[in-house]
């Protein structure tokens, strides 16, 4: 499936970016674009262009949200590095921001290696850096910094989605032939919360993978 990627671009521009994209904005929609036809071809090249096309738009949809726009991978909190995520988290934390979250998990461990979230989606937690590990083929519980990679964050992001790495729940759960909910596939990575939000903008990417 090959997009016309000139008319992508020129459509999200209007749509989603205010006119303006900037090259750190190109270069991650860019590595995603990539990355979903590469995962295609190797798995899913039997599913039909309409189903592999909202799939790829609620993939760059859930970037879009998770990194505020940046299309880059990124810290929890937006953060320019490990300490200050932390430092950050521990004052949410500390000041009762935090209620849902019954451990610090950012916080170093014995090693020095913090699971605070990172990349195109929010990996957060050893668990979960160890499954995304055998996914991908990359130790993240080595270096779960390796998350920041482009590379690395890419197959986390298209990989762990299409997988239900993240809470179970896979695209295809969703978005099938004949079946294109984009309110339901935010559970693939974070239950309801903006779901209606996420999914104004899958359709908008999905409106500009039409080309």
């Amino acid at each position: 499936m090959a997009h016309d990627r000139d008319f992508f671009f020129a459509s999200l521009r209007q749509s989603l970016f205010a006119g303006h994209l900037s090259p750190a904005q190109v270069e991650g929609l860019t590595a995603i674009l990539d990355g979903y036809e590469r995962h295609r071809t190797k798995v899913s090249s039997t599913v039909p262009e309409a189903v592999s096309r909202n799939r790829l738009a609620y993939i760059f949809a859930t970037a879009y949200h998770e990194t505020a726009r940046r299309m880059q991978p990124v810290r929890e909190t937006l953060a320019a590095s490990d300490a200050e995520a932390i430092a950050i988290l521990d004052r949410a934390y500390r000041n009762g921001r935090l209620g849902s979250v019954k451990s610090p998990y950012w916080r170093r461990d014995s090693a020095g290696r913090t699971w605070l979230g990172r990349g195109f989606v929010q990996l957060t937690h050893r668990r979960n850096y160890t499954a995304l590990s055998a996914l991908t083929g990359v130790d993240l519980v080595e270096d779960p910094a390796r998350a920041m990679e482009m590379a690395t964050a890419v197959a986390i992001l298209v990989e762990g989605m299409a997988a239900g790495s993240f809470t179970g729940r896979r695209l295809a759960d969703d978005i099938a032939e004949g079946r294109c909910d984009f309110i339901g596939a935010r559970k693939v990575i974070n239950g309801t919360d903006r779901a209606a939000l996420v999914a104004a903008y899958a359709k908008a990417f999905a409106a500009a993978l039409q080309g």
